[in-house]
This record gives C-alpha cells, structure tokens and sequence, in this order.
C-alpha cells in the first residue's frame, strides 16, 4: 500500500508540476513591428508590468521593408505601425482585422482632424500614431536668402551641399509640387517630367541619404535637406543654426498608424497594445521622446508650450492645406516609379 501511495503521489506531483509548467508558457506574447527609434525608452517595460503581456519589440527602416517581411509570414506580427500609404495597400490585399473599437476606448483622445482620412475613412484598420509634414532642412548660417519655395534645391550656389531623401516617394514630391502637380499623380508623363528635373539637379547634389542625413546637417556637411519635420525638430535641438519649413508650392503630410494584420495571433492582447499607446500620458511620453507630433489632443497639452507652438512640429491650417498624404498608386503605377527613381539613381 506504501508504494501504491508513493507511486500515486509521485504521479499526482509529476501532473501538478506539468500544469504549473503550461500555464507559465500561457503567457501572452505580442509582437509589435514598429520604425527604428519610435517609442519612449520606458513605454514598452510599462506595458508589460501593467498587463502581464510579453513583447517582442522588432524595428524596420521603410513601409517596403515591413510589407515584404510580413509577405513572406517568417514573424506572426500582432501589431504593424506602417505609412498611410501602406496602410492602404494592406487594406486593399485584404491582410489587416478590421479593429473592435470597444477594446479601444482611448480611440477618443485622438483629435478628429486625425479621423476618418482618405487611407482609412471609416476608421476600421488603424489608430493613429505620430504624423508631420515633409519639408526642408537648412542652415541659417550657409543659406542667407529666405527658404520658401522648393526651388531652392535647384540653386548652383549650393553645388555639393544639397541632400535629397533616399525615397522614391519622398524625393519626387519638389520636382511635382514646383510642377503644380499632385505628389499622387497617376500620368505617368508628368513622373517622366520631374525625372528630368531631378536629373537635372542630380549634379549639384551631394547625395540621396536616409538616417545619416541628421549627423550631416548637424556636423554642417550640407546647407540643405529634404527631411521628415520630427526628424528635423531632433536634428534642430543639436544645432541652433538650423531651420525647417514646409515649401509654399506644398508637400507631404505624413501619418503613421497602428494596425493589426490578419496573421495574428493575439488580437484581443494587440487591441489592448493599442488602446494603451493612445492613453494620453503614454502618447505624451512617446511624443516626447520621439520628438514627432502627436495626434492625442491632450497629450499635446503635456508638451512644452514652446513645442505646442512651434510651427515646425504643429504647422498651421494654411500651411497644411497646402499638403497632401500619399495614396497607395496601385502596384503597375508603383513599379513603374521605381523604374523612374533606379533611372534617377543610375544617371
């Protein structure tokens, strides 16, 4: 009877220790797919103490990048912080959940300006995160003439000490904006026209760079970029020679948004990611860090009144109508600006 009671109690043990084991591998992880540097340093340590969820942090450097690693399925991404643009796209291939905004209740802090947009109209896919403008960087000491206009970018006088961004998109929007034309124009001629323009200014460039551009501008490489407003606000801090404005002719306004793709597998845990990146001191504190604009209306009142009002990061009405957000051009129209840009490139 002893050993019959051992063995029943080993048994009992070796099944209590199993259970024990299963529920701490029950243990949510969500895996967040965000841009490099985009998140305050305590924010996801804060997310995990107040859930009990687990997060695998992953980074990317274009929307590109993003969607071809979220194509070939190597990650189960729960939550995605890509581009309008791409948002868009991943609507149209039909690879995001539509969102239950009753596990989103801090979807009302968000300010309405930064509802229902041409990407999302009726708000299904996707919680606004940052957004900002498209504009030019340029140091006040090596540029002495007033920067409005993107005509500047085509000045001889500043040979070698112009940057253009390494983006079809992004270095395209001078050459149509001085054109008159939209930055989401679907003739191929005019693309073919701005080409030539940007062919033309190819020879007085320095060059088409991406994150380097800051230490450039910083160090005083280069007189003039083309540059992501909340990079340039961060960039601006480190220099006080510098300066950014959006360009009459109009540009770029920007929006990144959180979403969740069809391929995952935490919806509910990922819809809780959300609803806590949109509480208003979590967005505040992101805003903070990162240095971008915030689309939470009363984590913008947490900021400094200095950065609330400062143009640069909160632009005007007037300076906004003049912006467009890029819209996905479909996937012929998009290969055929990449022909143009590798043209641009090879020239």
């Amino acid at each position: 009877m002893k050993k019959i009671l051992l063995l029943v109690l080993s048994i009992a043990l070796v099944f209590l220790v199993g259970c024990n084991k299963d529920s701490k591998e029950e243990t949510v992880t969500l895996n967040v797919f965000n841009w490099g540097d985009y998140i305050g340093e305590e924010t996801i340590a804060k997310f995990e103490e107040e859930t009990g969820i687990k997060v695998n942090y992953e980074m990317f450097d274009s929307n590109e990048a993003m969607y071809t690693k979220l194509k070939s399925g190597a990650v189960d991404y729960d939550v995605l912080i890509p581009s309008d643009y791409m948002i868009e796209k991943l609507i149209s291939e039909d690879m995001l959940l539509e969102l239950d905004m009753n596990n989103i209740d801090n979807f009302k802090y968000v300010d309405d300006t930064f509802k229902g947009l041409a990407y999302d109209p009726d708000n299904k896919y996707s919680v606004a995160y940052m957004w900002g403008t498209l504009g030019i960087l340029y140091n006040t000491e090596m540029v002495t003439e007033p920067v409005d206009s993107w005509n500047i970018l085509w000045d001889e006088k500043y040979a070698d000490s112009i940057i253009m961004k390494d983006s079809v998109r992004d270095s395209f929007v001078p050459a149509l904006k001085l054109m008159g034309e939209s930055i989401n124009t679907m003739d191929e001629g005019k693309w073919e026209e701005a080409l030539k323009m940007l062919q033309a200014q190819k020879a007085i460039v320095q060059g088409y760079a991406a994150d380097e551009v800051r230490d450039k501008m910083i160090g005083e490489e280069a007189a003039l970029s083309i540059m992501y407003s909340g990079e340039a606000l961060l960039t601006m801090e480190e220099n006080e020679n510098l300066a950014y404005v959006v360009p009459k002719e109009g540009s770029n306004m920007w929006f990144d948004a959180m979403c969740i793709p069809k391929t995952a597998k935490n919806k509910a845990a990922a819809e809780q990611f959300i609803n806590f990146m949109t509480r208003p001191d979590i967005a505040f504190e992101n805003a903070d860090y990162i240095g971008y604009s915030t689309p939470i209306t009363e984590a913008k009142k947490m900021l400094d009144p200095e950065i609330q009002n400062d143009p640069a990061a909160y632009p005007s009405a007037d300076i906004l109508e003049q912006c467009e957000v890029f819209i996905d051009l479909g996937q012929k129209m998009t290969d055929f600006t990449l022909e143009k840009w590798n043209e641009l490139k090879a020239y």
